[in-house]
This record gives structure tokens, C-alpha cells and sequence, in this order.
């Protein structure tokens, strides 16, 4: 950098640094939080390097204990670890707690990146191996670094936000083509007819896009097809 005439301060960088007396309002700045942000993701890959062949599972965090949701989640969490998956998941209550419980109980291996949210704080006890970030970009770079398929429960706008980036950057080549499955027809269904009808229809993807997606009811059926797409099979009960 090059200040000059009125740009140029009358204090040291050293001074500031070695002044214990001086203003705290540095920590806040767009400098101070780039190495913030690095830091995450040198947290993030450090805990996550030796991760074993894992998927991604997106689900609501309202989601309640004892609905149908709720079991379907515990049993696709079950079914991964049974197959050899670790699951990952965002760490927090509902459909997330119910997967990571799931493949606890069955065995196999349960990871949480939790986020920094005001109403959403604490990890779910079923996570082994949790982290908290507090940038959501940092946090959706490892669901994706570190996974083999994403499956998708039903959920809102944060789901259907996660559904769409894995779409997209499996559409455009930026990660290799693996499963993106999607439990629950009722609930999808109504959201691929329109993908089909409207936003196929009238040019603005391809209809091999739609390809990139499975529906399913089956939790068995969702472990089956990322199974066949890694060149595995054997039964996942």
C-alpha cells in the first residue's frame, strides 16, 4: 500500500500493536475477519481430514421427535452407517439430531458442522465429532469437500437452499457427478413438477438436468442408489 498527504496516520502499525490503551474497534474490520474466516477453514479441514467415505444429509431443524419425518430420518441415518457412510449433517435438532442419532446407534460414524444462529446453539447429542462455524459459506464448503451423495429430507428454506447449491455445482462440473437423493415424494413432488413444467419447459435448465435427482420413500432405496453409483452393492439392513 501507498498512502500519501491526508491518507497517511500519524501512528505506527507497531504502535498500535504494542499500545494495550489503544481503540478495539480493529478486531471488527474486513481484515481482522479474513483471517477469522481462515481460520475456520483450517478448523474445518484439520477436524475433517480423515474422515472416512461419508454423505450429506439436509433436513429441517423443526422437524419433531416422534413424527413420521422424524423416524424415516433416524432409519436413513441407521441405513448409511450400516453400508459403511459416516453421516454428516448441520448438527442441530429435528430431521439433523434424528440422522445423527440413527447412525450412532447403528455404529458408524455421526458428524455435526453446527452454525452460529440465534436461536440455535448446541450441537444434537448424537454427534461424535461435531464443529461450529460462524460463516455459513466456510460451513457449506465442507459439506461438500467431504461428501460422496447428498440425501435430502424434507425442510425449509435453509434445505432447499442446500439442495440447490449441490444441484448446481454438480450441473456445472465443480464437484464430481455423485447422487443427490431426495426422501419423501409427496413432499418433493409438487417442486420437480414445476422444475419439470416451468423451468424445463421454458429453457432455463435442461430436461437432463432433472436427472440429477432421485425421489424415493425408501431409505433403503436412497442407501441402494449411492451405493450403485460408487460401483457397490450389498444389502444396507
Amino acid at each position: 500500500m501507498t498512502l500519501r498527504r491526508g491518507q497517511v496516520e500519524q501512528a505506527t502499525v507497531d504502535q498500535h500493536l504494542l499500545d494495550t490503551r489503544g481503540p478495539s474497534d480493529w478486531v471488527h474490520t474486513d481484515p481482522w475477519r479474513v483471517m477469522r474466516i481462515t481460520a475456520e477453514f483450517v478448523e474445518g479441514f484439520g477436524l475433517l481430514a480423515e474422515l472416512p467415505r461419508a454423505v450429506t444429509v439436509f433436513g429441517s431443524s423443526r422437524t419433531r421427535a416422534g413424527t413420521p419425518d422424524y423416524e424415516t430420518a433416524g432409519r436413513l441415518g441407521a441405513a448409511l452407517a450400516r453400508a459403511g457412510y459416516a453421516v454428516i449433517t448441520g448438527g442441530g435438532p429435528g430431521a439433523m439430531e434424528a440422522v445423527n442419532r440413527g447412525a450412532r446407534e447403528a455404529g458408524g460414524l455421526s458428524v455435526g458442522l453446527g452454525i452460529e444462529l440465534p436461536f440455535e446453539q448446541h450441537l444434537n447429542d448424537g454427534v461424535d465429532l461435531g464443529i461450529s462455524f460462524r460463516y455459513f459459506f466456510v460451513r457449506k464448503t465442507m459439506f461438500v469437500k467431504y461428501a460422496q451423495a447428498f440425501v435430502i429430507l424434507p425442510g425449509g428454506f435453509g434445505t432447499l437452499d442446500e439442495l440447490f447449491e449441490a444441484l448446481t455445482l454438480v450441473q456445472t462440473g465443480k464437484v464430481t457427478r455423485f447422487p443427490v437423493v431426495l426422501v419423501g415424494v409427496d413432499y418433493w413432488r409438487g417442486l420437480l413438477d414445476w422444475l419439470r413444467a416451468t423451468v424445463a419447459e421454458s429453457g432455463r435448465i435442461s430436461p437432463g438436468d432433472l436427472d440429477l435427482v432421485h425421489l424415493t420413500d425408501d431409505t433403503d432405496e436412497a442407501v441402494a442408489m449411492i451405493l450403485a453409483s460408487h460401483g457397490r452393492s450389498g444389502p444396507v439392513a
